[in-house]
Order: structure tokens, then C-alpha cells, then sequence
């Protein structure tokens, strides 16, 4: 659990080289220990807020999940901001996203099924094209966030 944070945001990292054609390096998956505080916190305040949705149930939890889901990418480009600051400003980026997320998500839930059938062999293509799919998203919705009156009226 201490190295978790550290690790994903230094995939992050690696995913988000990859995804804008930059010169993606082995080291930057080891990055994320750079900034060990910034991504422990973050990972942590994640999961604690994450389990607190999850006692009401479970789609709260699902929910909350996603909105904090660009935290490590708001990290990877902005590295000197908090945990809990990136926690915030992937609450508002995912705001009127949420549903187009989980839709992307859940496209892989079938090729998650196929790698069980190749006994997790499947996983090491799988997991790089996930991260890839959510470092695109990210740099689709980073910049054009969605007014508020606008989501309001999408979702009425």
C-alpha cells in the first residue's frame, strides 16, 4: 500500500508519454518515487474517500471512484500541487464525464474476461492499452470542461 501511489502515478506518467507521442522512457514508471509524499497522499485520501462512499453502497462508491479517477494525471502534469488539490480538480474535470468514463471503462470488462481465458497472460497487453485509453481521455477532457448549466440540462 506505501508503494502503490508512488507506482501509479509513475504509470501515469509513462501512459501519459506514450498517449502524446513524447519519448516514453523505462525510468519515468519509477518516477512517481520522485514525489513519494504527493502520491502517497493522494492514493490514500483516494481510497479513504472511496470507502467512505462505499458504506452508503455501492454505486456511490463506483462513483466517486470516477470522479477521482484523473487524479494521478492531474499530478503527472502538475507535480507541485497536493494530493488533495489534484483529488479536487478531478472532481470538477470529471464533472459532466462521469457517465462517458464508465462507458469507456466498460468496454474492457470483455477483454478483461478474455485474459482470464490466457491465464492473465492477456493483462501485460491489456493494462498499457487501459492506461493509454484513460491518458487520451484525460487530454480530451482537461481542456473543454463542460459548463455546469450545460451538464445540468444533459442530465435533466
Amino acid at each position: 500500500m506505501l508503494i502503490a501511489g508512488p507506482i501509479g502515478l509513475g504509470i501515469t506518467i509513462f501512459s501519459l508519454s506514450i498517449a502524446r507521442r513524447e519519448d516514453a522512457k523505462f525510468d519515468q514508471l519509477f518516477e512517481g518515487f520522485n514525489h513519494f509524499g504527493n502520491a502517497l497522499g493522494a492514493y490514500l485520501l483516494m481510497v479513504v474517500f472511496i470507502l467512505l462512499w462505499m458504506l452508503l453502497l455501492i454505486v456511490p462508491g463506483i462513483i466517486a471512484a470516477i470522479s477521482y479517477s484523473m487524479t494521478f494525471f492531474i499530478l503527472a502534469d502538475n507535480r507541485s500541487i497536493d494530493g488533495m488539490t489534484a483529488i479536487d480538480k478531478s472532481k470538477e474535470m470529471m464533472y459532466g464525464y462521469k457517465l462517458k468514463y464508465f462507458y469507456m471503462m466498460l468496454r474492457f470488462v470483455g477483454w478483461s474476461i478474455l485474459c482470464l481465458f490466457t491465464f492473465g497472460i492477456g493483462y501485460l497487453w491489456l493494462f498499457p492499452y487501459m492506461y493509454v485509453s484513460m491518458s487520451n481521455f484525460y487530454d480530451d477532457i482537461k481542456d473543454n470542461p463542460i459548463p455546469k448549466e450545460e451538464a445540468q440540462t444533459a442530465s435533466t
